[in-house]
């Protein structure tokens, strides 16, 4: 059954897009991340251009990430106070990225910057990720099992001024800290069409230090808002959202993220890190593939049409 999508310009099959969105969900659900990493690869890889999958990918990601944080809320893994300290620099950050955004575009260069960015910052994220769950998996196994400790260790950034009492997460740390990396994930939301929770989550656990079940759910509380303001400003000031695309993928986005979120509470925290780390390495090989393998057929909109 094909839909026809008005801004993409082209025409695709719906029940394949509901089976995109349901796989976000279930992906939104179970790692508390927005699920954009993985909607916008898709979608590009079904030949959808990358700047509509970029800001539609934002738009689903607000729908998959609400009913995901609705369930995180129920168990309370949100550390509220946390959540509204990034999304300060988070508005701030992904405003700036959308202006960025529409420079690039007009440039020309959106689509080398987007796929760039993806190889780049899933593939650092996803190995430091594994690497660190696999030996935490490997510790929890030897004889006597793992020690307890912290994830993080203090350094000169836990001495910074302006610090907050963060009750849920149980941490007595700089805000310029969440700031930042709000910030940072604004910019990704905008650029990459993510929420940034595949950047967040690791932060929150390593930088920050905090536990990985409210880490989880403060960044989709975290998440919501960003990719909402990502998905208005990216209608607005570069008309690449398509309304048709974002509904069918929330549609099988809901649905997932409530079983994603009820997956995710039967895993220990250092397999959830080993599955997402496994999953961002998967999807950034297969951009870094098609970036430098040649495709078949080659060709150019520039050149003169021969006779």
């Amino acid at each position: 059954m094909q839909i026809y999508l008005p801004i993409a310009e082209q025409s695709i099959d719906v029940i394949l897009l509901l089976g995109v969105g349901g796989l976000v969900g279930v992906v939104s659900g179970l790692f508390g991340v927005g699920g954009g990493f993985l909607a916008t690869p898709i979608l590009i890889f079904l030949g959808i251009s990358p700047a509509v999958a970029v800001a539609t990918g934002a738009t689903q990601v607000v729908a998959s990430s609400v009913s995901g944080a609705m369930t995180q809320w129920r168990a309370n893994h949100v550390d509220v106070k946390m959540g509204v300290v990034m999304l300060i620099g988070g508005f701030a950050g992904s405003s700036a990225g959308v202006i960025a955004f529409g420079i690039l575009s007009r440039l020309g260069q959106i689509d080398l910057v987007i796929t760039l960015s993806y190889v780049g910052f899933l593939g650092v994220t996803g190995a430091l990720m594994l690497v660190e769950s696999g030996l935490s998996l490997f510790r929890a196994r030897r004889p006597g099992g793992a020690q307890p400790g912290r994830l993080h260790t203090h350094t000169w950034i836990h001495n910074l001024p302006f610090k907050m009492k963060f009750r849920r997460s149980k941490l007595y740390i700089s805000a310029f800290v969440p700031l930042a990396v709000g910030v940072f994930s604004g910019l990704l939301s905008a650029i990459m069409g993510v929420g940034g929770g595949f950047i967040i989550v690791p932060a929150m656990i390593y930088l920050i230090g905090m536990p990985t079940v409210v880490a989880v759910g403060t960044s989709l509380f975290e998440v919501v808002f960003i990719a909402a303001n990502v998905s208005f400003l990216q209608a607005v000031n570069n008309h690449t959202v398509d309304l048709v695309l974002a509904l069918v993928l929330i549609t099988g986005g809901v649905v997932g993220a409530q079983l994603g979120s009820r997956m995710g509470s039967r895993l220990r925290g250092a397999e959830l890190r080993a599955l997402l780390a496994l999953l961002v390495i998967g999807v950034a090989g297969k951009l870094l593939f098609d970036l430098v393998v040649p495709p078949e057929d080659l060709f150019s909109l520039s050149a003169p049409v021969l006779p």
